[in-house]
């Protein structure tokens, strides 16, 4: 028989029996499905946090009270029992560490933006030494960014995200308009590269200002974070932070031994993070895709088993006109695998679909991942070639002259 014969013989019977197929690939397509979502959201993530290690540089550190990454109560309880880290902080870093090429800081608060009759709230506002849009490659569209000048003088000048342009001055150059922060009036210098949203959450609804200017209206008392950047060379980063982290904790008189009473954060922290956090989402879809698979096979072989007892006479007639015993093997063979096969292909598609709907339902990164559609097709052929040899065997191996006597 010939290869395309018995593929067309595989799929008539399938579309013979619509209900009992759909039946027997689920298994399969919850399986490949469940493989294919996952890797396609987890694939995603990675690449939005290789964009956002990417976007600090693999060069820059930070420092500050806590991670920006808590996986428990306990440890936020902890953390926030830190002495805050304030300007003089800064200072100590910004004056003596000489391994670092450029040191910056950062406050952050929520609160409310208005131009005009137009009002924003939960805006975040940012108070920014001026080297911070540069070493957060923050790319400034229009306009300028902070100067020195602007952090020296406490200068009401104020960098806006997109957002801000848009919902509240319409679209409009911004540039040279006036808005109020929480009531106290900013000139509006420049406008931040739009940058998205992630988990549905926008990224350019923000103001930042000098961050001189918002310790005048929000207090010296929050707690800031230091960005420093290294030198260049291989040891750069390592030199560099261990360097601040003495610093640090001779400012902050911490005693030998006792663990830091900061958080000093470097791109490796982030990645390696992600990296066991993804880990754990993957080992969770193989699992299960593994007792689909297996459950998909387990039923395929019984429902190619059934095909064998309908289909006697047929193998009967087949050897009585010549068909060789591989010829049967063959045939059964293919059809488990292109039934299989079917199911991974709708697996594919139903996975790419959920992972679609989750991006779009709470703007959880998503990329697809080629090679997952080709394991997921690959495996899902082979878990039908593996659970049809039996049923193919038994076919192949029966005796002609009873076949033939097997009812219809």
């Amino acid at each position: 028989m010939e290869f395309k014969e018995a593929i067309k013989i595989a799929l008539q019977s399938l579309w013979a029996n619509k209900l009992r197929s759909i039946l027997t690939l689920l298994g399969v397509v919850i399986g490949v499905a469940s493989v294919i979502a996952v890797v396609t959201l987890v694939n995603g993530a990675n690449v939005y946090v290789a964009s956002k290690v990417n976007k600090y540089g693999a060069d820059v550190f930070t420092i500050s009270k806590q991670p920006q990454i808590i996986t428990s109560y306990d440890e936020y309880r902890q953390f926030q029992k830190r002495k805050n880290i304030l300007l003089p902080d800064y200072e100590n870093i910004a004056a003596n560490c000489k391994h670092c090429s450029d040191v910056g800081a950062q406050q952050t608060s929520t609160g409310k933006i208005v131009y005009g009759t137009q009002s924003s709230t939960d805006t975040v506002i940012r108070g920014n030494t001026w080297s911070m849009p540069e070493m957060q490659n923050l790319n400034i569209v229009q306009g300028r960014g902070f100067t020195p000048t602007d952090d020296d003088h406490a200068s009401h000048v104020a960098l806006i995200g997109s957002d801000i342009q848009e919902n509240l001055l319409g679209g409009d150059d911004p540039i040279g308009k006036e808005i109020r922060v929480d009531g106290v009036p900013y000139t509006i210098i420049g406008l931040g590269e739009k940058q998205g949203k992630t988990l549905g959450q926008s990224q350019d609804n923000w103001v930042a200002v000098p961050l001189s200017t918002f310790q005048k209206t929000y207090g010296t008392a929050k707690t800031l974070t230091i960005y420093a950047k290294a030198g260049a060379g291989a040891q750069a980063l390592e030199t560099a932070s261990d360097e601040a982290r003495q610093l640090m904790r001779s400012g902050r008189h911490d005693r030998p031994g006792e663990d830091d009473s900061f958080t000093l954060e470097t791109s490796d922290t982030f990645v390696g993070l992600w990296k066991s956090i993804s880990s754990g989402f993957e080992a969770v879809a193989v699992a299960i895709a593994g007792i689909s698979l297996v459950v998909g096979g387990i039923v395929i072989m019984n429902i190619m088993l059934v095909s064998v007892t309908e289909r006697t006479r047929e193998i009967g007639v087949r050897k009585a006109l010549g068909a060789k015993r591989g010829d049967i093997l063959t045939q059964f063979l293919i059809e488990s695998a292109s039934m299989a096969l079917v199911g991974g292909l709708i697996g594919v598609i139903g996975g790419m679909a959920v992972a679609q709907v989750v991006t779009l339902l709470l703007g959880f990164p998503s990329s697809i991942a080629i090679w997952s559609i080709f394991a997921g097709l690959l495996v899902a052929t082979s878990t039908g070639i593996f659970f049809g040899v039996y049923p193919a065997r038994k076919a192949a191996e029966l005796d002609p002259i009873v076949a033939l006597r097997a009812d219809t």
